[in-house]
C-alpha cells in the first residue's frame, strides 16, 4: 500500500496533522510507505493501536526503504533495522543503537476515528 496525500500550498507549515489510511490497512509488524505533503514516511503497527512513523530515507544510504526494514525491540523499545546495513533504530526516538552518529527523524502519529493521522 502507497499512500499518496496531496501536497500543502504552504510547505514552511509544521505542526500539521495528515490523515493516512484507515488503522486495519496497516498490518501489524510490517511497514508501508506513504507520501505526506511531498514527503516519503514509513510506517509502522507494532501493536493493536500502535503506530510509529519515521522518515523513509535510511540516515547511512540515503536509499528509501526504511518500510521495508525489520521490526524488532531492545528491551522494551520498539526497534527498525535498516533493510540495508541492518542499523537499529529506536522508532520512538530515532536513536540508532548500532552507529551513535546516525539519527532517523520521526513524527508524531495518532488514531482518530480509526484512522492514523501524522503530524509534519
Amino acid at each position: 500500500m502507497t499512500v499518496i496525500l496531496d501536497r500543502a500550498e504552504d510547505l514552511a507549515t509544521t505542526g500539521t496533522w495528515h490523515r493516512v489510511c484507515p488503522l486495519d490497512e496497516l498490518e501489524p509488524a510490517w511497514g508501508e510507505a506513504a507520501l505526506i505533503d511531498g514527503r516519503q514516511v514509513a510506517l509502522f503497527r507494532t501493536a493493536p493501536g500502535e503506530v510509529y512513523a519515521v522518515v523513509q530515507q535510511d540516515p547511512a544510504t540515503f536509499a528509501n526503504v526504511m518500510a521495508r526494514g525489520i521490526i524488532g525491540s531492545r528491551g522494551s523499545r520498539p526497534t527498525i533495522a535498516s533493510p540495508l546495513h541492518k542499523e537499529v533504530y529506536d522508532l520512538e526516538t530515532g536513536e540508532c543503537f548500532t552507529n551513535p552518529e546516525l539519527k532517523l527523524a520521526t513524527f508524531a502519529t495518532r488514531v482518530v476515528d480509526g484512522y492514523i493521522e501524522v503530524e509534519l
